[in-house]
C-alpha cells in the first residue's frame, strides 16, 4: 500500500485531508449539490403581460413583435391571451435577461412581470 500526498486523492468522491497533528491521512467525502439544488438554479423566469383597458390590441401586438421578434402570428396569439385570459407568458429566459424584458416591456407602456416557471 503506497501513501498518498496531499495533492493526491483516491477518487472523484473522496478527499485527502492531512493535518499538521495527524497521524494518518482522514478521508472526509466531498459535498455535492444535491440535484434539486442545481434544479431550483436551472429553473427559467417567465415575462407575463398582463390585461389593461387602455392599451390597444394592435399596439400590443406591435410591441411584441419589437422587443421579442415574434411573428404576426404568434404576437397576435399572445395578444389575444392576454385579451381573454389577463396575461400571457410572453417570453422565458435567465432571470438578468428577463427582468430587462420587463423593464422594456414597461418602457413601451405595458404592465409586466417576472414568475418563476
Amino acid at each position: 500500500m503506497r501513501s498518498l500526498s496531499c495533492s493526491e486523492s483516491t477518487s472523484a468522491d473522496v478527499r485527502v485531508i492531512v493535518g499538521p497533528m495527524a497521524a494518518s491521512p482522514a478521508i472526509a467525502p466531498i459535498r455535492r449539490p444535491e440535484t434539486e439544488e442545481v434544479d431550483e438554479l436551472d429553473r427559467p423566469w417567465n415575462v407575463l403581460v398582463w390585461n389593461d383597458p387602455v392599451t390597444l390590441m394592435s399596439y400590443v401586438v406591435f410591441v411584441l413583435r419589437k422587443l421579442f421578434g415574434h411573428d404576426e402570428a404568434t404576437a397576435t396569439k399572445l395578444m389575444l391571451q392576454v385579451h381573454h385570459e389577463g396575461k400571457a407568458v410572453v417570453a422565458t429566459g435567465p432571470r438578468e435577461k428577463s427582468e430587462a424584458d420587463v423593464a422594456r416591456l414597461h418602457a413601451h407602456g405595458l404592465q409586466a412581470t417576472l414568475q418563476r416557471d
